[in-house]
C-alpha cells in the first residue's frame, strides 16, 4: 500500500514541477475549437446518414415495386 502512495505523491509532484502546461486562455481556445468541429463534424455524418437512408430505401422500393 505504501507503494501506491509514494506513487501517487510522485505522480503530483511530477506534474507539478517538471509539465509545461498550457496557458488557461489558450486551453480555452482550443476547447472551443475542439466542440465546435465535433459539432459539424457529427452534423456532416448525420447529413451523410441520412442522404444514404433515403437512397437505400428509394433503390428498395424501387425493386420491391
Amino acid at each position: 500500500m505504501a507503494g501506491v502512495v509514494n506513487y501517487i505523491k510522485e505522480s503530483f509532484g511530477e506534474l507539478k514541477n517538471n509539465v509545461s502546461w498550457t496557458p488557461w486562455p489558450e486551453a480555452q481556445r482550443l476547447t472551443i475549437i475542439v466542440v465546435v468541429f465535433s459539432v459539424i463534424f457529427s452534423l456532416v455524418i448525420w447529413g451523410v446518414d441520412t442522404v444514404f437512408s433515403k437512397v437505400i430505401a428509394a433503390y428498395f422500393n424501387l425493386i420491391n415495386g
